[in-house]
């Protein structure tokens, strides 16, 4: 009796033990939340306030709720104490993956260029939003996009009085990248000092169809330049579309490059190089004919120009819905994208 007493005690111990390891290593584990990086700190994770704003009426109104969120940044600096431009990294559908965390930001970092990580769902409680995007917002991508670039701009090492600040999107995240470039939708955030991205790279961008694809003419996207990057073969993200949304683009005043990576399928940059089907993804058709117009929100269809609305416009919607694709990731095509980036960002920040 004594010694399964002394077992037990044992036990407990040992589980106590543990749950105050745990606890050690999640407290370890919660990064500290900052308003600024002006104290020049290092690489690590940082957790910064943004919100979580339903539509992009009302990311172009403000937070007047108040109410926000801790996202997280992860900061990859180069070696060195001179000032340093900069890209903000957003990921897609599922999530921020170890390409970029460890492929991406070596390949900027030893150009010279440092990297911030976002993780935009984490800390939303939301892991993957291939099946579900309604998990979170879209307009909250593009509020967060900006935090990172308010924040970030503190940084003493980087260069945000050259306005040397670039970000690139993957997917999803090329939507809230080519949002970024709105010009009505920077104004809305009153960034000081003239703050805004220099550069943008969607990246096997979605945002090139239905209602995430805007009317494009003249002002409506900022002059800074842009490089799209996408592969022939992808059926999640359509290259066409991106082709001619990017055409439309360069027309109306911004200077605009395109690299068609050949027979690549979406997430060439990921790790896994075999090639796997979703049948869940939800996705947008190629020929969907809608987009909206920024000022008004209004649905035109984009081969016509004849304005969609009522049955007309809701039969649009219906038909430009699918689901399944391909990702596949392929070490030469993410090698080729990466030297066309870099090469890209050492343009624009004159390296």
């Amino acid at each position: 009796m004594a010694l399964m007493q002394v077992l037990a005690r044992r036990c407990w111990w040992a589980w106590a033990l543990s749950v105050v390891l745990l606890g050690a290593a999640a407290a370890r584990a919660q990064p500290a939340v900052v308003t600024s990086l002006a104290d020049g700190p290092g690489n690590g994770v940082y957790a910064f306030a943004s919100w979580t704003p339903k539509t992009l009426g009302e990311l172009l109104q403000g937070n007047k709720s108040g109410e926000a969120v801790n996202i997280l940044g992860h900061l990859f600096l180069p070696p060195g104490a001179d000032k340093v431009p900069a890209v903000v990294l957003v990921h897609g559908s599922g999530g921020v993956y170890p390409a970029q965390l460890n492929y991406w930001p070596k390949q900027f970092n030893g150009a010279g260029i440092a990297v911030f990580v976002i993780d935009m769902f984490g800390p939303r409680g939301v892991s993957s939003t291939v099946e579900d995007q309604s998990q979170t917002p879209f307009s909250a991508d593009v509020a967060d996009s900006f935090a990172a670039l308010r924040l970030l701009a503190t940084h003493p090492r980087i260069d945000r009085n050259r306005n040397r600040i670039a970000i690139m999107g993957f997917s999803r995240g090329g939507t809230a990248v080519l949002r970024t470039a709105v010009e009505r939708l920077i104004g809305a955030q009153k960034l000081p000092d003239g703050l805004r991205y220099a550069a943008f790279i969607p990246t096997y961008a979605g945002g090139c169809t239905n209602i995430f694809r805007l009317v494009v003419r003249p002002g409506v996207f900022s002059r800074a330049p842009m490089l799209f990057l996408h592969g022939t073969a992808d059926d999640y993200t359509p290259i066409q579309p991106c082709q001619d949304y990017a055409d439309k683009i360069r027309a109306a005043g911004t200077p605009v490059e395109f690299v068609a990576i050949e027979g690549v399928h979406h997430k060439f940059d990921g790790d896994d190089t075999r090639r796997h089907f979703l049948a869940r993804a939800t996705k947008t058709t190629a020929d969907c004919p809608i987009e909206i117009d920024i000022d008004n929100f209004q649905a035109f269809d984009r081969g016509t120009g004849a304005r969609l609305q009522g049955e007309e416009y809701n039969a649009a919607l219906k038909s430009c819905r699918a689901m399944g694709a391909n990702v596949e990731g392929n070490t030469k095509a993410r090698d080729q994208a990466a030297s066309a980036a870099v090469t890209f960002l050492k343009k624009v920040f004159a390296l």
